[in-house]
């Protein structure tokens, strides 16, 4: 047994398996676990209070079922949080008698705290936790906590609102839940789609730097991780779930809606003002962008680029042209071509991958090609100001010395402002 006052929680720079320190302070970048790890890679969490009636049977059932179709070492930890039953002395038997079994106790009440202990206090790369009445299919866990063991994501969750989930429960159940989810996403304006599944994984190296950030040692616990984590720009796995109501659930639901609203509020005003530290939270790959290359090596890739969207840009042009003449032409062919400049400059020359912020750089980008439009055009136009009858050939050099001028423009607008690199010590990239 640990009791509550035996707990250790680790510092950061203790995870074992940890990439070298970054001096950013970002997180580095996903590996997968070791398949030959001797120790757990996972460690579920049932936390508890009062639950003599359904510890044991949920236990077991749990470990035979790890037992069964985990790969890997595995541990089951009980976090009891001050329960006045028969449940610590259960949970003590079964630590005894299953070799990956223990338990810990908490001498205050809180689901968030029985987690933040037990988390903090695991060396397994993979921590998840499940609700100890087993509402959620345990065939499920094995996807849940995949994505993580292969360092695809950061944090897992179950759903119950996703369309491949399976339900049943009551229509007030149901009605508050998707209430509370809306309310998230109304307020919050998160991605994710169900907050408080009690079906959730993480890695430790995540958990480790999350758990000092999250507040709440209830209920909340789990939105507010979520919430914290997705503004870090932390990949959120969701699984759905099937899912059968605990008739028998003891959470009263006012008191802790009323602590959610409390939480909402008070993580919102935390993101309004900028106080959470978020750029600690960011994948090195991410936040640094180790295979960028400096102004050399960027120059170098983005004059290839142009000179690929420039001959590109020639083509279209002269195809588009008979149909929708020299103006249309030059728009049409530039709007083309800046959309898949922008995506190639963005993946080759300032090493950005994955689709955060795609959209908000594709939008920066086309009013960079707004710019671009405006030099061709005007030079265009001023051509036929001045030469009428300009030749076909000459039209066509025209543009293609004004898509030099712009191009050098679009160099720049790119490096300070679609694409900036970040700053040391933020969290945000400077617009």
């Amino acid at each position: 047994m640990i009791e509550a006052g035996s707990v250790t929680v680790k510092h950061p720079s203790s995870s074992k398996d940890d990439s070298p320190n970054d001096p950013t302070g970002r997180l580095p970048l996903r590996t997968p676990v070791s398949a030959h790890q001797r120790e757990p890679v996972l460690d579920v969490v049932v936390p508890v209070f009062n639950e003599e009636r359904d510890l044991e049977r949920s236990v077991r059932r749990l470990h035979a079922h790890l037992r069964e179709t985990f790969p890997y070492p595995f541990r089951i930890t009980v976090a009891d949080n001050a329960s006045t039953d028969e449940t610590p002395r259960i949970a003590a038997r079964l630590a005894a008698e299953l070799p990956e079994a223990q338990w810990l106790r908490l001498a205050e009440k809180g689901r968030g705290r029985a987690l933040h202990a037990a988390w903090s206090d695991s060396p397994a790369p993979v921590l998840a936790y499940l609700d100890v009445d087993l509402s959620t299919d345990l065939r499920a866990l094995l996807p849940l906590v995949a994505p993580l063991i292969s360092g695809h994501s950061d944090i897992a969750i179950g759903t119950r609102l996703a369309r491949g989930s399976r339900v049943v429960r009551g229509p007030k159940r149901e009605t508050i839940s998707r209430c509370y989810n809306a309310l998230l996403r109304s307020t919050l304006a998160v991605g994710f789609s169900d907050a408080q599944c009690g079906f959730k994984a993480v890695r430790r190296d995540v958990a480790e730097r999350l758990l000092p950030l999250v507040k709440d040692s209830g209920w909340f616990f789990d939105t507010e991780l979520l919430v914290i984590a997705e503004r870090a720009g932390l990949r959120i796995h969701e699984v759905p779930v099937d899912w059968v109501d605990d008739p028998d659930s003891r959470v009263d639901i006012l008191s802790t809606a009323l602590a959610d609203l409390r939480g909402i509020t008070r993580i919102g005003r935390a993101l309004a003002c900028g106080t959470l530290p978020l750029a600690g939270l960011r994948r090195r790959a991410d936040g640094d962008r180790p295979g960028s290359p400096g102004l050399a090596g960027q120059l170098l890739r983005f004059a290839a680029v142009g000179t690929l969207s420039t001959v590109g840009y020639v083509l279209l042009y002269a195809t588009l042209r008979p149909a929708a003449g020299p103006q249309g032409a030059n728009a049409l062919a530039l709007l083309i071509c800046a959309v898949a400049n922008t995506a190639a400059n963005r993946r080759l020359t300032f090493g950005l991958r994955g689709r955060g912020g795609a959209m908000r750089h594709q939008a920066k980008g086309l009013l960079v090609f707004v710019i671009g439009l405006v030099i061709t055009s005007g030079s265009l136009a001023a051509l036929h100001d001045v030469a009428p009858r300009a030749a076909r050939p000459t039209e066509v050099g025209v543009l293609v010395a004004a898509n030099l001028a712009a191009t050098l423009l679009r160099f720049l607008l790119f490096r300070a402002w679609v694409f900036p690199a970040r700053r040391p010590g933020t969290g945000a990239t400077a617009a």
